[in-house]
């Protein structure tokens, strides 16, 4: 059933209530295509737009057929609160239309800096910048730490942003290696071979897209303390903190003096359209990545905001009730790759993907590719990283029945790979 906004027949049309429960958004979407095979020639593109890519995520979900099952994406099937929904109607026809502070409106900055307080008593809205999504707060974070010439480490599989945002600035990308069979935990031994004088920032993500991997407290005290030692500042990314299973995700913030969290509303609240995250960072540098940040987009949009402090305000039973799905959604596509031949994985802890490993005589693309073009949207591991091939990302934020349609898809395509292999 449809609540409808109380203020009249235009705010109808304008302003629909949410419905209750999951959406049913799991096939391909066709209203907006990226052009990622055209290339531009001659000296009208920048080098550093030359040396980025068309993250493959997109290129598969791009070249999806009408209808494919849609494994691919992590964007949660649920809508935003009903409280943010409303007080995003009501902003709008209040008024709050306009700009408003660079760093967002202090009432937003005030509830993000309380949900830290656990961590750092002292964290006020002087520590927080509200940004236009996750990914923007990557790149100001990026943009106001690295300069030409530095390295950053950065993880191998990890977020495509990572390494695209390093050379963006200027830096080079140096891998450190999360491998499954340690859980796709960082080795600290290799993080120390790595480094070097011109290092500037490691770049964490628990929990992790695309393995689901969480950091153990130690191991986050480890890092920090990795970080202390050789004055690098730590960039993490916690956009998937509340969407745990297995216990609590152990944030950086409190860690040490020399951390940026990245963090977003897109998840938790189910609002990947709306593109509002956040930075939090000492006050000192706050104000330089709030610099990058004004130049980037000058501020983020008010009445979104206005809407996500609504559904801060409300509570957390709404992403309560969507972690409580995608637990249950976990174990039933957890059961189901288990019992395909030539897969192994490692269950997720957190977000909502898994990350199995494959045995075919395919390279994660051409598997994917495959899938694809039997009706199924996956993401090449390697879209990820080197250490991602012979991987393929699916995202369990899909409905269950969808759920069991494309991973029986998948199963189909290994029973046929171990048929062929047997021939």
């Amino acid at each position: 059933m449809l609540s409808l906004s109380r203020n009249g027949p235009d705010r109808k049309r304008w302003c629909p209530g949410p419905s209750i429960g999951p959406r049913r958004h799991d096939g391909a979407s066709h209203g907006t295509t990226i052009m990622w095979t055209a290339r531009v020639d001659g000296e009208m593109v920048a080098e550093r737009a030359r040396r980025v890519e068309i993250s493959g995520i997109r290129k598969m979900f791009e070249a999806a057929p009408p209808n494919a099952v849609n494994l691919g994406l992590g964007e949660p099937d649920f809508d935003p609160p009903a409280a943010a929904i409303e007080a995003l109607c009501d902003a709008v026809h209040q008024g709050m239309n306009h700009y408003g502070p660079s760093a967002g409106i202090p009432g937003l900055r005030d509830a993000i800096a309380e949900r830290y307080r656990d961590r750092d008593p002292n964290v006020s809205r002087e520590n927080v910048i509200v940004t236009g999504s996750g990914s923007e707060a990557l790149m100001s974070a990026a943009l106001a730490l690295y300069d030409p010439g530095d390295e950053v480490l950065v993880p191998n599989p990890g977020f495509v942003l990572y390494a695209s945002h390093a050379r963006i600035a200027g830096a080079t990308p140096v891998p450190y290696r999360l491998l499954p069979e340690h859980r796709f935990a960082p080795d600290l031994d290799e993080l120390e071979r790595l480094v070097t004088d011109r290092t500037r920032a490691i770049i964490v993500n628990s929990p992790s897209n695309p393995t689901g991997a969480i950091l153990s407290r130690a191991a986050v005290d480890r890092l920090a303390a990795f970080a202390d030692e050789h004055d690098l500042t730590i960039v993490s990314d916690e956009v998937y903190e509340e969407i745990v299973y297995d216990g609590p995700a152990t944030s950086f913030w409190g860690k040490s003096d020399r951390v940026v969290i990245v963090n977003s509303f897109s998840k938790t609240l189910a609002m990947t359209g709306w593109r509002i995250g956040f930075l939090v960072a000492s006050r000192p540098l706050a104000v330089e990545l709030n610099k990058i940040h004004y130049h980037i987009m000058a501020c983020p949009p008010t009445p979104t905001q206005v809407a996500v402090l609504a559904g801060l305000t409300a509570g957390d039973g709404a992403t309560a009730s969507m972690v409580r799905e995608f637990k249950a959604r976990r174990a039933l596509v957890v059961r189901m790759l288990s019992k395909i031949p030539g897969l192994s994985l490692v269950p997720p802890a957190g977000a909502f993907y898994v990350f199995p490993r494959f045995s075919w005589p395919r390279t994660s693309l051409e598997v994917a590719t495959e899938l694809l073009q039997r009706g199924v949207i996956t993401t090449p591991g390697d879209a990820f990283g080197s250490l991602g091939a012979g991987h393929l990302r699916l995202s369990f934020a899909a409905s269950r029945p969808n759920l069991r349609r494309g991973i029986g898809i998948l199963a189909e395509y290994a029973t046929e790979m171990a048929a062929a292999e047997g021939r």
